[in-house]
């Protein structure tokens, strides 16, 4: 493509960047590249020197290429940091960022489905070349599994009976796009909730088609071993599921259970905290909604 792609205002920018504590020479990335906003910001703090390595697995993103000899962009997802940061001969790192979830440019674009304002096949794919899509998800998947995803992705209390009126209204055909989708779940969608609901339903799905939650986990334990001792670590979430492994993570190192102790009986972690948690504050959430639920984290590795 050549034409520049339209995206949204990054989410916590000064604040996720600054939270880096870029060194002008030093060596970071931007694992969610997106509109490259964030990309932009690392690069007006670095010097000559410096490099900025940027991950995006959706090929739109690639538009947005910055023209920059101290940047490089790399069209894979960030669950690979690891490996494609060695390829091009990097084994250590002085700062990461991560801007989870769906790009405002992705919900945008109708045709992508991973909005609720569109009628739109049923794709929610954020890399195009993976061939789990949320078709499949819907038509395909075991009453029993999908319960299993509306429950943990969708934090939906009424999981089991989403379940069962998708897998029986595909009996008669197949589940093509949103629309049909909404009408099948119109029961569960109440007037002064329905959007509220129904976002929950999109979140589970797509979860569920990207695997998000396994990527993120891969994502940040790669993370860990690429940082150099004090290297920072910034990451913002937009759902509870997200924010609650970073969470952990950052604290202990580990996604479940309790860190190992050393011989004074002291818990041995290999992050400490920078700050508190960040949100944006009304003037930020009022330019750019999708900010609303936006949690920065920041950690700094020991």
């Amino acid at each position: 493509m050549t034409m520049t792609m339209e995206y949204h205002n990054p989410v916590l920018l000064l604040a996720s960047v600054e939270g880096l504590n870029i060194k002008p020479d030093g060596i970071y990335v931007d694992v969610t590249f997106g509109g490259g906003g964030h990309s932009k910001e690392i690069l007006n703090h670095l010097g000559p020197n410096g490099k900025l390595f940027a991950f995006d697995q959706d090929e739109d993103a690639l538009a947005n290429a910055l023209p920059d000899e101290r940047f490089k962009l790399i069209n894979e997802n960030f669950r690979n940091i690891k490996r494609f940061l060695r390829f091009y001969g990097v084994k250590e790192v002085d700062g990461i960022l991560a801007d989870l979830g769906v790009s405002s440019h992705q919900f945008d674009v109708a045709e992508r489905g991973f909005s609720t304002r569109f009628d739109a096949e049923l794709d929610m794919r954020m890399n195009q070349k993976d061939s789990l899509n949320a078709f499949t998800v819907v038509n395909e998947y075991e009453e029993v599994r999908l319960k299993k995803i509306f429950k943990e992705f969708g934090e939906l209390s009424n999981a089991g009976a989403i379940a069962n009126a998708i897998v029986n209204a595909r009996k008669d055909s197949p589940i093509k796009n949103t629309e049909q989708l909404k009408q099948i779940l119109s029961r569960f969608l109440p007037a002064h909730k329905s959007h509220k609901i129904l976002a929950q339903i999109y979140q589970a799905i797509r979860i569920e088609v990207n695997q998000e939650m396994e990527v993120l986990k891969e994502f940040l334990v790669q993370a860990l071993d690429v940082l150099k001792p004090e290297g920072r670590l910034s990451v913002i979430s937009y759902h509870s599921l997200e924010d609650r492994l970073v969470k952990r993570f950052m604290k202990n190192g580990l996604f479940e259970g309790e860190p190992e102790r050393d011989f004074f009986g002291n818990f041995s972690v290999p992050f400490k905290a920078v700050g508190k948690l960040i949100v944006p504050d009304n003037k930020e959430i009022k330019i750019n909604n999708r900010a609303r639920s936006a949690k920065l984290r920041l950690a700094e590795k020991k």
